[in-house]
């Protein structure tokens, strides 16, 4: 009798949506970056590309620098790109809402995330 593999099962067809400008707050990224290097890298990537650590600000703020323009857009793009990257699979469909748009062509391919984060 042959033996049998657990795996886990397939993911099915899902979509992603991503979060405009608003939905910042202090502490984001977080948990994700303690648990899954894959997110941590994408920070890095981001905050070479930014000029300044994305994460630092994410977590420890403060509030009024995450609040501005400037800092909050690269910081929601990225940690929306860190939580998609410790998914096993891809989505089959990504949209967002304003900011979210281009967090949503990162996820496409269409966009590369270093240029992302030098756009918004």
């Amino acid at each position: 009798m042959g033996r049998r593999l657990l795996s886990a099962p397939p993911l099915a067809p899902f979509a992603a949506v991503f979060p405009g400008q608003g939905a910042q707050y202090v502490g984001m990224g977080r948990e994700v970056v303690e648990r899954f290097p894959q997110a941590r890298e994408v920070f890095d990537r981001a905050s070479a590309a930014a000029g300044f650590d994305l994460l630092d600000l994410c977590v420890r703020g403060p509030e009024d620098a995450l609040r501005a323009t400037a800092n909050t857009q690269p910081a929601i793009l990225t940690t929306s790109l860190a939580c998609l990257a410790t998914l096993p699979a891809s989505p089959e469909v990504a949209a967002g809402l304003s900011l979210g748009e281009y967090t949503a062509l990162v996820c496409a391919g269409s966009l590369h995330l270093e240029d992302a984060v030098r756009l918004v």
